[in-house]
């Protein structure tokens, strides 16, 4: 089976774009999202003294279970995926399962930035879109899905979001197979025809066992 990293800033359009390449591959295809691994609590030196905290650096997530789960998919075994509330800033009891599907699309700010698991990717992917329209975007989606006020969302920006991306996020370009702009539907086209391509070389080599 094969991994597909696609990673960006925040408001970049990451599940967006995961999703539009569900919705033109077939069925044998699975979703991982990386903000469901989550460090819950997060590390103490990422928590201000007002209990801010900083989502947006590395260190906030759960690698370890990140990493023990791409091996386990791609050695065909399913895993059952965190879920993480945003409204709490913890994760539930409840998991989601996944299955080793042909593709496995891992969607998220930091999905390329480990050395370990871009190994595991067969295909890493970088979206690039200006600051401003990322900071809209996030948020719209701040404001609807999280229950966050325009002020909180500012100061997080500015506090956080902004300069980790610079430090962190942006960097990660070097290690991209590929980047894409801000319009995501021709990239699309051409990574779904890979996919299928993937999916038919993957069958060709099940169906051969058999023979």
């Amino acid at each position: 089976m094969n991994i597909i990293g696609i990673t960006g800033g925040s408001g970049s359009g990451k599940t967006t774009f995961a999703k539009k390449l569900l919705d033109r591959t077939n069925d044998n295809i699975s979703i991982i999202h990386m903000d469901s691994y989550y460090l819950s609590p997060l590390p103490t030196h990422l928590v201000d003294e007002k209990g801010k905290a900083n989502f947006d650096h590395p260190e906030a997530f759960d690698w370890e279970l990140l990493t023990d789960h791409l091996i386990k998919l791609k050695s065909g075994q399913a895993i059952d995926s965190p879920v993480y509330d945003f409204i709490t800033s913890s994760r539930t009891e409840r998991t989601n399962p996944i299955e080793a599907t042909d593709v496995v699309l891992l969607e998220g700010l930091f999905t390329i930035f480990n050395e370990e698991i871009r190994n595991i990717l067969d295909i890493k992917v970088f979206l690039h879109v200006e600051s401003d329209i990322r900071f809209t975007r996030r948020l719209n989606r701040d404001v609807k899905e999280r229950g966050r006020s325009l002020e909180s969302i500012t100061n997080q920006y500015y506090k956080t979001v902004r300069p980790m991306y610079l430090k962190y996020l942006e960097p990660q370009k070097q290690y991209a197979d590929f980047i894409v702009g801000e319009e995501t539907d021709v990239a699309a086209d051409i990574l779904c025809a890979k996919i299928k391509e993937m999916q038919g070389i993957y069958n060709d080599e099940q169906n051969n066992q058999f023979l």
